[in-house]
């Protein structure tokens, strides 16, 4: 607890990280997969709401049913990783709550009294997760390419529209309930496709200690 990583860790993690659109031919295990997201559920949320859900697309066939919601540039990119992470947000995280908060059988209720809260909720959390899915992929030793160039509502009628089947067992989600958040294509980087990398903000121009 507490423990500074070394230069070399935080490099890895932020640094040196670089968002890849060209990939090396090697193929990310099932079994990695995993790793990422037992790594990426410890992030903190508020109440402990875990509400991004992570659709790995693995397969050609996969990535075909995922090729006519994406925009043009992303096409080529998406195609040739390895796995492309569709990050989405369960609108109904509350039902999972009486798991997740056992010490507080009524936290269920106080968002489904408040759609509002619900909503934000959701949105704030699961887009927290998938920076973790990210953070988590990199420790791994993989890189990713994050991505928003793609059209929501395709992607959430071709994938989310049935509900969700995961290790051969369905997931009862009704239509709606899933919803899109981001795109992170992930695999292990080409270099030779990156471009120089863009400034950042200054400490000056986007913090102040009051």
């Amino acid at each position: 607890m507490g423990t500074r990583l070394s230069d070399e860790a935080l490099d890895v993690l932020f640094r040196d990280a670089r968002t890849f659109r060209t990939w090396l031919d090697k193929p990310v295990t099932d079994d990695i997969l995993r790793e990422i997201y037992e790594l990426m559920k410890w992030g903190p949320t508020s109440t402990n709401c875990c509400p991004a859900r992570i659709l790995f697309l693995r397969t050609k066939e996969s990535k075909e049913r995922l090729r006519p919601a994406l925009a043009p540039g992303n096409v080529e990119n998406t195609m040739n990783a390895p796995v492309t992470a569709i990050v989405a947000t369960d609108m109904q995280f509350y039902e999972h709550l009486p798991k997740l908060v056992p010490y507080n059988p009524q936290a269920k209720n106080l968002f489904v009294d408040s759609p509002d809260l619900a909503e934000a909720t959701a949105r704030r959390n699961g887009t927290l997760q998938g920076a973790y899915f990210m953070l988590a992929a990199r420790a791994l030793g993989l890189d990713c390419g994050p991505m928003s160039g793609f059209d929501n509502s395709k992607v959430d009628r071709e994938f989310f529209g049935a509900g969700l089947e995961r290790d051969g067992v369905s997931q009862e989600y009704s239509p709606g309930r899933l919803e899109s958040n981001f795109l992170c294509n992930i695999g292990y980087g080409d270099p030779s496709g990156l471009k120089p990398r863009l400034p950042r903000l200054d400490f000056e121009e986007a913090s102040k200690l009051l």
